[in-house]
């Protein structure tokens, strides 16, 4: 603690990440505090010094990854005879669903430290990478990918039963075109009901926004920005057009605490909301 009694030293948990560029501290540095981490994000006061922001610091170790029961087609035949060759590659990881069409993807680098006869038989092969990359999906994904694979879904709050984790899981697989989408027909006009009984979080609200715009299944953003991205165009649907949200109270209340108004004075709800009225859209709370 400083000894003036105006001022307090404050810990972040996780608040310091690497850069690439580093620079020398002036013989006098100054630090500002911002409430957000937007343009219009407000002052949150002044820093006299700051401990732990250059410091060097491990990388993860890597984490390797079994690919089982691999077809030993002629570019993996290639990376098995030259290993060496082939480590500082990349290679996507594609998850298909039982019909052959992309569920999501990974990025997985090729330095090969193992390779074997398949547990599954027949002339397959087991793999073992180096580093399965940083990118994995967390184990909330696993009933999440189990219901995609039988393909997307048809029906309208599939989504609902899961928790947070597995409803961000589920908005990772409504952009399951790996590469970059063709901008799609936008449509405006009519209106469109939003049932709000399960938004009772942020990825609820995103899932539930998607639903009632496009359809089960379908992407119109999975945060703050993605979503403005989306009301400009290129995902389907475009202002202006009538929402009818249904049940209103609820995400009113369960987000409540979630706040991206860098001012602190609007709720998440609330900036969603703000956000729609200001793009041309009429939005009917019920």
């Amino acid at each position: 603690m400083v000894a003036d009694t105006e001022r307090y030293d404050i810990v972040l948990g996780a608040g310091v990440r690497n850069e690439e560029g580093f620079f020398e501290l002036p013989a006098t540095p100054r630090f500002e505090l911002f409430a957000g981490t937007t343009a219009a994000a407000a002052s949150a006061g002044r820093c006299s010094a700051v401990d732990g922001l250059f410091r060097a610091r491990m990388d993860p170790a890597p984490v390797p990854l079994e690919l089982i029961g691999c077809e030993p087609a002629e570019p993996l035949l290639a990376a098995l005879r030259r290993p060496r060759r082939s480590e500082r590659d990349w290679a996507y990881l594609l998850v298909l669903d039982r019909h052959g069409a992309v569920m999501a993807s990974r990025t997985v680098g090729l330095a090969i430290t193992g390779a074997r006869p398949s547990v599954l038989g027949g002339t397959l092969v087991d793999i073992t990478l180096a580093d399965g990359g940083h990118d994995r999906p967390s184990p909330a994904a696993r009933p999440v990918w189990a219901q995609w694979h039988q393909g997307p879904p048809a029906e309208p709050h599939m989504w609902a039963p899961y928790d947070s984790q597995g409803r961000a899981e589920w908005l990772d697989l409504t952009t399951r075109d790996w590469r970059m989408p063709a901008p799609r027909p936008d449509r405006s006009g009519g209106e469109h009901h939003l049932d709000g009984r399960f938004v009772t979080d942020v990825p609820g609200l995103h899932c539930a926004m998607a639903e009632a715009l496009l359809g089960p299944g379908r992407y119109f953003g999975r945060e703050w920005n993605a979503f403005k991205d989306c009301l400009c165009g290129g995902f389907g649907v475009v202002p202006p057009f009538t929402l009818t949200w249904r049940d209103s109270e609820v995400a009113r209340r369960a987000p409540a605490d979630v706040v991206e108004d860098p001012l602190g004075r609007l709720s998440y709800f609330e900036e969603v909301v703000g956000l729609l009225e200001q793009s041309g859209v009429t939005v009917v709370l019920r």
